[in-house]
């Protein structure tokens, strides 16, 4: 949403979570889990002009945007030395 000469997100939550065990004392796993509601919003919005290769040489003003991560697992295994 544009208001004046600024950009304001949308408000959005996410489920995120980890969880670890500790196999040594210089050794953990941990499973994290990102997005588990399967949100799909943006993470940031910015507003600057861009141009296509098929637009303008004057670009189009317009907000872009970075998604959220889709749901994921991602595992670590961490070793202190």
């Amino acid at each position: 949403m544009i208001e004046g000469n600024s950009v304001r997100s949308h408000g959005s939550a996410l489920l995120n979570a980890r969880v670890g065990y500790r196999i040594r004392p210089d050794v953990r796993l941990e499973l994290e889990a990102f997005n588990l509601a399967k949100r799909k919003a943006s993470a940031v919005d910015y507003f600057y002009t861009s141009r296509l290769p098929a637009e303008s040489a004057e670009g189009k003003a317009d907000i872009h945007f970075h998604p959220t991560e889709s749901r994921s697992f991602p595992v670590t295994l961490v070793v202190n030395f």
